[in-house]
């Protein structure tokens, strides 16, 4: 016994298949990889052209239906993944608790004076009184080896300046 898929059915498959995986990889975008866009465009691009192909193959009352279908089913598939909260099992639990220059600056005093360790573009690293910071300018960029002096402490940062 042969199986013979006629025209009118390899259509039906063509634009089901468009549009189921155009759905899937917008599930996809937004659940596994968020942010990128190329792949929820290229999937909204692959239901678009489902439907478009469904209006070209079977005319306009099926091919209206077949796009309403489709915006259900995406709405109804997008609702679900929201609300299943499918990502939250992926998404890391753990907390950072530490903090830069932590417990460090009880030594520091503003007006100390130290070297670069690493360039500061604005945020780096430099020695003042032996020990070494995380240290920020107001937006300047100075290489390795710069003389600084501490100009402000304010919680965890330091804001230091060139000195020339």
């Amino acid at each position: 016994m042969d199986y013979v898929i006629s025209p009118a059915m390899m259509e039906w498959i063509t634009v089901l298949s468009l549009i189921l995986l155009g759905i899937s990889l917008v599930v996809i975008e937004i659940v596994f990889v968020p942010g990128t866009t190329v792949v929820g465009l290229i999937g909204f691009g692959l239901s678009i052209f489902g439907v478009i192909l469904s209006f070209r193959y079977f005319g306009t009352t099926i091919g209206s239906t077949t796009a309403t279908g489709t915006a259900l089913a995406s709405g109804v598939i997008l609702y679900l993944t929201f609300k299943s909260n499918v990502w939250g099992r992926f998404a890391s639990k753990a907390t950072m608790a530490g903090r830069v220059n932590e417990e460090e600056l009880r030594d520091l005093t503003e007006g100390a004076e130290g070297i670069t360790v690493s360039a500061l573009r604005p945020i780096g690293k430099a020695e003042l009184n032996g020990k070494v910071y995380e240290v920020k300018t107001f937006g300047g960029y100075m290489e390795t080896g710069s003389r600084i002096k501490v100009i402000r402490i304010l919680s965890h940062q330091v804001i230091v300046e060139q000195i020339n």
